[in-house]
Parts: C-alpha cells; sequence; structure tokens
C-alpha cells in the first residue's frame, strides 16, 4: 500500500479510479488549486492483478473564499471505523463538519458542532493583549463612553416581573447621556442621506457636543441647530454642502432656521475659544462634480466645467460659489450635443433659473478665456445665445 498527499480545491468525496495515470493527471489538477490536503492511497484490488490499481481519494475539504473564514488545512486523528472493523487515521473536516476514515472514506460523523469561537484572533502573536472584545466601540463624547447598561423589556405579557420592575426603575433614573445620545443618531442619519463619510459625522457631534456643554441653546430648535452643526462640519472637512441640500434632510427646518442657529453656534464656539471660527473658503469647484452628476455629464463636460471654474476665479465675477458653479454647467452644456434645459440644471443644483440668467450674463464677456480651447472653437463660443 502506498499513501501520497496532495492539496487540492473539491467538495468531499470517495471515488475509485483504475488507471494510476489518469489518478496522478486529476491530483495534479488539483494540487495546484492548493486549497486543502486529501489523501491518496494506492492499493491493489487482488493479489493476481497487481497491475491495477485503485485509488481511494479522500478529499478532506475546500476553503472557500471567505475573509473571514478559519478553516486551514484539516486536521487528523485516530478513530474506530465500523466498515474497517479497527482504529484508523481520519480526517476532520472543519468546513463541512465530517469525519472521513481514511482508509475507506466512510464518514464517521457529519454536520459536527465546532465548539471553538467563531471569529479569528493573533492572541498568541500579539502577546498577551487578545483583540477579542464584544459591544460597540467606546464614544468619548459620552460620560459613560457609550457602555452603560440597557435593561431590555420583557417579551410577550408573561415576562419577568423582575426584568419589567428593573427597567422601570431604569427610566426612572436621569441619563445625562440621553439627549446626546439621540442628537447623534439624528446626525448620523443626516449623514447618511447626504453620503457623507464618518469624519464628517464625528465633526458634527463634537461641535453639537460643545454647545450642549454651555447649557444655553434650550428653547431654539433643535434639528436647526443639528443640521447646522453638520453645515458647519463639511465646511471644515473641504467638502461644502448648500443649505439646501442640508435642508432638504434637516426634518422640517428652514433654511433660514439653519442659517440663524448656524451664526449662534459660531459665535458659541468663538466665545469659547476666544478666537473666530474656522469655517473654511467655499470655491465653485467644491460643488462642480456632484452638480455634474446629478446631470448625467459626459468625462469630457465634466473635464471642461472644472478647468472653466478654476479660470473663473481670476476674474472678479461678484456672484455666490454656486451661482458661478451652475453657470458654468450652463454654457458647458450648450457647447455639447447633449444639451441640458435651464430647468434641469436648476434642480441639480438647487440655483434658480434667473439666478443661472444673471451668472450666465456675468461670464458671458469672459467665455472665451475661461472655456477650454480643446473643448470648443471660437466659432462654437460665437453661437451662444447673448444675455
Amino acid at each position: 500500500m502506498k499513501t501520497i498527499s496532495y492539496r487540492v480545491n473539491a467538495l468531499a468525496m470517495v471515488t475509485s479510479i483504475q488507471d494510476k495515470a489518469v489518478a496522478d493527471a486529476i491530483a495534479n489538477e488539483w494540487s495546484q488549486q492548493k486549497v486543502v490536503a486529501f489523501i491518496v492511497k494506492l492499493q491493489a484490488p487482488s493479489p493476481h492483478n497487481a497491475n491495477k490499481l485503485t485509488v481511494n481519494v479522500v478529499c478532506a475539504g475546500i476553503k472557500k473564499n471567505r475573509k473571514k473564514e478559519r478553516f486551514g488545512a484539516p486536521e487528523m486523528g485516530d478513530a474506530f471505523c465500523s466498515d474497517c472493523k479497527r482504529h484508523t487515521e481520519v480526517v476532520f473536516d472543519h468546513s463541512a463538519g465530517d469525519t472521513v476514515c481514511s482508509e475507506c472514506g466512510l464518514v464517521l460523523e457529519s454536520h459536527s458542532i465546532d465548539e471553538t469561537s467563531e471569529w479569528r484572533t493573533f492572541a498568541n502573536e500579539s502577546g498577551d493583549n487578545d483583540p477579542v472584545r464584544v459591544g460597540g466601540p467606546t464614544n468619548p463624547l459620552l460620560a459613560d463612553g457609550g457602555l452603560s447598561t440597557v435593561i431590555a423589556k420583557p417579551n410577550g405579557a408573561s415576562g419577568e416581573f423582575l426584568s419589567s420592575s428593573l427597567g422601570r426603575w431604569q427610566n426612572r433614573g436621569s441619563n445625562p447621556d440621553r439627549g446626546l445620545i439621540l442628537a447623534f443618531k439624528t446626525i448620523a442619519t443626516m449623514s447618511d442621506r447626504l453620503g457623507l463619510v464618518a469624519t464628517i459625522k464625528d465633526r458634527a457631534n463634537e461641535i453639537y457636543k460643545k454647545v450642549e456643554d454651555q447649557k444655553s441653546s434650550r428653547g431654539r430648535n433643535q434639528d436647526a441647530l443639528l443640521a447646522a452643526c453638520l453645515y458647519i462640519a463639511c465646511r471644515q472637512e473641504d467638502k461644502p454642502r448648500t443649505v439646501k441640500e442640508i435642508c432638504s434632510v434637516a426634518n422640517g427646518a428652514t433654511k433660514k432656521e439653519i442659517g440663524r442657529a448656524k451664526e449662534y453656534i459660531v459665535k458659541q464656539l468663538g466665545l469659547e475659544t476666544g478666537q473666530s471660527v474656522e469655517m473654511g473658503t467655499i470655491h465653485a469647484g467644491d460643488f462642480m462634480r456632484r452638480f455634474c452628476s446629478n446631470l448625467g455629464m459626459s468625462n469630457q463636460a465634466v473635464k471642461a466645467a472644472q478647468e472653466a471654474v478654476q479660470k473663473s476665479e481670476e476674474f472678479d465675477i461678484r456672484r455666490s460659489p454656486i451661482s458661478i458653479a451652475a453657470a458654468v454647467i450652463y454654457i458647458i452644456t450648450q457647447l455639447s450635443d447633449d444639451k441640458k434645459p435651464l430647468k434641469d440644471i436648476s434642480l441639480a443644483t438647487g440655483v434658480a433659473e434667473g439666478t443661472i440668467r444673471n451668472s450666465y450674463k456675468d461670464l458671458y464677456p469672459h467665455v472665451s478665456k475661461i472655456i477650454p480651447s480643446w473643448y470648443a472653437k471660437e466659432e462654437d463660443l460665437k453661437n451662444l445665445c447673448s444675455p
């Protein structure tokens, strides 16, 4: 009897192959995939016919392409096989939960329960620092770090009396972080609806915590305060959003209320630090890619619009950056084959049609210097409608 070990990518199986050359070819093909080990045993079927060999392929399992899967090469051990009538070497297949006899391929135990931990740990490599933990991350903005215990309500009408009583006592107790937790949840919801990154959300939480610590925001519109914190955080992180965009997710707060709340927050933060709050400068190019994406413009048109906005900063155009961005988009679309109506540009940018016309009137004298020469020729610029 001869034993050969390979590494394969196949399901747990047992097969018999009469031709040794075919068995070697299959084993070589499987071995190139380098997934898990299996055992090939070559055994003569009878003493009279030693030329023909029966190849029993006992595949130990498959390692699937999952990042969190813990299964590696199968483990070996000894167990009693009912077919072989003796103790044989067995293979433990963790991926399928099977214990397979290496002699005959009989599955001695199937769907066995793995009692080890289901997560990966590197405690052995990192010394005494075991990274395994349970629960959410700590929040330094809360008094207890966000690690307080909450007693859940009993399920059904026949809930335990003790848990329901403890829950009532906990609700009666004053939680100093209850208002902050609700505010942070509202900021997280608005950030998700706007597609903002986590750094902006964390900055908005910090701003609200500073305002709340001064105990001077009572009686003010809470939704407007949270929306203003998010607006300031976007400005400070150089990812500005328009007031209309913030207002669309502000739970009913109006633009005027958000503007007043922003001025109040800037004033309070300035009093706390003793210096003016840095809000960051808004440029028309900060909104260009997002506005063009809303209109479904081509990559070439987006590139031309970005270059045109940068060149427009060299001229004294006394318009808001959002209005300039909308006017540049209008010019670029009029020079392309895919012309966009003024109504669609107004909806995508949040700028009124009359404001776009007035901004276009201010940009028109500088069109030849603003629009890139590779995008439009002088003849095309002359065909633009005069304001």
